[in-house]
């Protein structure tokens, strides 16, 4: 359980880290960069799996479309209607809706003890204060809510996975798939222009993202998902505003405002509410296998 609240609470502070440091590739064409992103994370999490000798798993058609889930709608759908929902009114208002993502996650896991829904609530009101608590037209908020359709099915679609193909083939297969798609998605955005020579700063970045916020995060994620269950490890996407602000600290960018504080505390607060909670009867118990 240790290992499990740990993994996760690292998974989602790095991804947090993503907003601070898009800023070294906020220039380069967008889906494009995602594009970048994915593909080197993939040759990465592919090496690892053929240097740990994890063999190519045959998957059923169920689980076949779990994992087309996962791309299509945790990853693509998801990086497409963030972006297009700070395009339409800024960042504000799908960040305040992703923070309802803790309370989602509790009420699909089934049946949510009182005290772990209540963890999450506090989580999803810090989370929201956290992330600035803005207004937006009715575009951005249809795509704030298609974007936390995205990151509730980066979980739930991955649950199932897990036990026969493990955390490190789950984020190596995704990943890989998401690459055609989202150059499919960038040249309609860009044309030919979805690509491009990084600068340095580019690059550096690019490297932080694919490596940090991609390889390790997801694999720190889909290996503690299964031992917490949805639920609980729901509560720790709070965190991933507070680290945009711990992160916008460091990079001397952005200081935080009293809401933030007042936010990242009772995301703090939240978490430990819910993890005291006890284990209902519907919580997800499946075993990642590496083998």
């Amino acid at each position: 359980m240790r290992n499990g609240i740990a993994g996760a609470a690292t998974a989602m502070f790095l991804i947090g880290t993503l907003a601070g440091v898009s800023g070294f590739v906020g220039d380069y064409p967008i889906y494009g960069g995602q594009a970048v992103r994915y593909l080197v994370a993939s040759v990465i999490l592919l090496t690892i799996t053929w240097l740990l000798g994890l063999r190519f798993v045959r998957m059923t058609p169920r689980e076949l479309l779990c994992l087309v889930g996962v791309t299509l709608l945790g990853m693509v759908l998801f990086n497409v209607c963030v972006v297009e929902s700070a395009r339409a009114s800024g960042p504000a208002l799908v960040g305040t809706v992703l923070g309802t993502v803790p309370l989602a996650l509790a009420l699909a896991g089934g049946r949510p003890a009182p005290r772990l829904l209540l963890g999450a609530g506090v989580v999803a009101t810090g989370a929201t204060l956290a992330a600035g608590l803005g207004s937006g037209s009715v575009e951005s908020l249809l795509w704030a809510l298609g974007a936390l359709v995205g990151e509730v099915s980066f979980s739930l679609l991955a649950i199932p996975l897990l036990p026969k193909l493990g955390a490190i083939r789950v984020s190596a297969y995704s990943t890989t798939l998401a690459v055609p798609m989202l150059v499919v998605v960038g040249f309609i955005d860009a044309g030919t222009d979805l690509v491009r020579v990084p600068t340095l700063p580019e690059a550096l970045g690019f490297a932080y993202l694919a490596l940090v916020v991609t390889v390790v995060a997801f694999f720190l994620w889909y290996n503690s998902l299964p031992k917490l269950g949805p639920g609980r490890a729901g509560l720790f996407a709070g965190l991933i505003p507070v680290a945009a602000i711990i992160t916008g600290v460091v990079l001397g960018v952005a200081m935080p405002t009293a809401y933030d504080l007042l936010g990242a505390a009772l995301v703090v607060v939240g978490i430990l509410i819910g993890l005291s909670a006890q284990r209902s009867g519907a919580k997800a118990a499946v075993r990642p296998s590496e083998a």
